[in-house]
């Protein structure tokens, strides 16, 4: 059974720090290109990031730069997020996602909430 279990969102003040992860189950983890993507209130899915099998980094929301780091372990099947310098509008649910390196295959999590908020 295919997983992507998010964790690690939660409610910070701006200027803070969170850490998603992203765990993956029963399929080949490092086959798989992930990708974090957000969606804010009343907004369309935004694609945030994205990194290769390889292990290369894409930083697509130019909000995120500079500031947001992703990374993945193909030994715990886990992709994270390092968020920094959060701010108000990084306010969404953020999904993980997996699309295979070669085909069409494509996975999503069930999200996760960052609310940033004084």
């Amino acid at each position: 059974q295919v997983q992507l279990v998010e964790s690690g969102g939660g409610v910070v003040q701006p200027g803070g720090s969170l850490r998603l992860s992203c765990a993956a189950s029963g399929f080949t983890f490092s086959s798989y290109i992930m990708r974090w993507y957000r969606q804010a209130p009343g907004k369309e899915r935004e694609l945030v990031a994205a990194i290769t099998t390889a292990g290369g980094t894409t930083m697509n929301a130019d909000s995120a730069k500079g500031r947001f780091t992703l990374s993945r372990d193909n030994a715990k099947n886990t992709v994270y997020l390092q968020m920094n310098s959060l701010r108000p509008e990084d306010t969404a649910v953020y999904y993980c996602n997996a699309r295979a390196r070669i085909g069409t295959t494509e996975y999503w999590g069930q999200g996760t909430q960052v609310i940033v908020s004084s």
